[in-house]
């Protein structure tokens, strides 16, 4: 059986990233761990990250990433970059299933699992089954309104718990500020 879930959203706004993930893992059709922490801190407490995907594949990524991130002295670009290329070149890393989504102060990355770097147009990105909502519910509080970053990604994963049967309630919020 395949694990599936989840949802991560990042938020940017007034050079404060605000990174939340939903805590739901499912097995098949259960649910088997509802309170998953799937966001972490890296290079001092600078960058954050979170995951989305098979989840042995997604720790695999993160320690590469981890390594990949000390050694660019905690340059998020170049450390996503290095680690896009290890993954298209290398045959155990190609096989992995996960994306991750990390971020700064300045900028926000999704690194996909066929290697590609991609940097939104807008200082929003969300990853995992309920992406697609969260993105437009964080799109318009963005848009729309004047909250917070921290407020904007619970809001807006609160929705995607709402419409999405992988996402629930339970959410991870870490804040760089």
């Amino acid at each position: 059986m395949n694990m599936r879930a989840t949802t991560i959203l990042a938020v940017l706004r007034h050079r404060r990233l605000a990174m939340a993930g939903d805590g739901q893992v499912t097995l098949g059709q259960q649910i088997v761990k509802s309170k998953a922490r799937k966001i972490r801190r890296f290079y001092q407490d600078g960058i954050l990250g979170g995951f989305a995907g098979h989840t042995a594949d997604a720790l695999t990524l993160f320690e590469r990433f981890e390594a990949k991130i000390m050694a660019a002295s905690g340059n998020l670009k170049r450390a996503a970059v290095d680690l896009a290329k290890d993954w298209r070149m290398d045959r155990a890393l190609r096989r992995l299933e996960a994306m991750l989504l990390v971020g700064d102060r300045e900028q926000i990355l999704m690194v996909s699992g066929q290697g590609d770097i991609l940097e939104p147009d807008e200082p929003i990105a969300a990853i995992g089954s309920g992406a697609p909502v969260a993105l437009a519910a964080a799109r318009a509080l963005f848009r729309h309104t004047s909250l917070s970053a921290e407020e904007i990604a619970r809001e807006a994963l609160l929705i995607a718990a709402e419409q999405c049967i992988f996402t629930n309630a339970q959410i991870t919020l870490e804040i760089l500020e």
